[in-house]
């Protein structure tokens, strides 16, 4: 592990990191799971709870019923921001928050739909700008970190990636943060926190990075990807280590527990002030 977390530090320093945050993250500020979503928009569909018991409908298959019979997802939207949010004072009070800004990634993407990284930033007075089109891409100054929104953003509905057909629309990888993230991820050590590997979205992320390089060439060349992970399993790290991956395991009661260990090390490495 040691090895490892000196590798992304070495890669922070020289500015060539980026972060992947997922829905653990928010989780451990107190934000709603998806079995949380996904028991409102049953229940507004007057659908019996067995419903999630098919192995064949998943959260966004629901919500693309929902999309249908309600014209659009303008209520469910509505619902979320009141919802999925927390108060800044849960942010400020946020062990894991304040150290995710100390690092001072350049780059992170993010597929929470939520601000907490954004009021993470507010509350340290640490400069941001965010991207959730591509005209911020385009605007975006820089020198200061970029978080990029990559699922959406719940200040524009239009953004959001949640139902079953948004998904499939990205599964051809060609939109402008799609493109982004690539050249991203081919030039700097990328490191995935907060996440499940059964999220297939992410597991199709990693193997497009694995797969870019293995057609050029130049595999070798490739800079170090890491997925942390709370007690992750063989079958996973036999997976992601054929894909380039590698996977930190994290100790601790839970996985947010853990996580914060394991941030708290990459900040020791890093010599931050927290």
């Amino acid at each position: 592990m040691k090895k490892h977390i000196e590798e992304i530090v070495s890669a922070l320093r020289r500015r060539h990191a980026v972060l992947f945050v997922g829905a653990g993250v928010s989780m451990s500020v107190g934000l709603p799971s998806w079995k949380t979503l996904i028991d409102h928009m049953v229940s507004d569909l007057h659908l019996d709870d067995s419903v999630m018991q098919d192995p064949d409908v998943t959260y966004q298959t629901i919500a693309e019923c929902y999309r249908l019979e309600h014209g659009d997802i303008g209520a469910l939207c509505d619902w979320m921001r009141q919802n999925w949010r927390v108060s800044r004072d849960r942010i400020e009070k946020s062990d894991l928050h304040k150290r995710l800004v100390t690092l001072d990634f350049p780059v992170i993407y993010t597929t929470n739909y939520d601000s907490n990284l954004e009021i993470a930033y507010d509350v340290y007075g640490k400069p941001y700008a965010k991207i959730s089109h591509a005209r911020d891409i385009a605007s975006a100054p820089a020198g200061i970190t970029q978080i990029i929104k990559y699922h959406g953003d719940f200040d524009d509905d239009d953004t959001l990636v949640l139902t079953e057909t948004d998904y499939f629309n990205r599964l051809s990888f060609d939109s402008p943060l799609d493109v982004r993230f690539l050249g991203d991820a081919l030039g700097a050590t990328v490191l995935f926190i907060g996440y499940s590997m059964s999220d297939l979205n992410i597991r199709l992320l990693l193997h497009r990075i694995w797969s870019t390089w293995k057609r050029s060439g130049n595999e070798g060349e490739r800079p170090p990807s890491y997925v942390f992970m709370y007690r992750p399993n063989p079958v996973q790290e036999t997976v992601l280590s054929n894909w380039g991956v590698t996977v930190l395991g994290g100790e601790g009661a839970d996985p947010q527990e853990a996580l914060l260990a394991f941030v708290g090390e990459l900040c020791a490495e890093a010599g931050c002030s927290i």
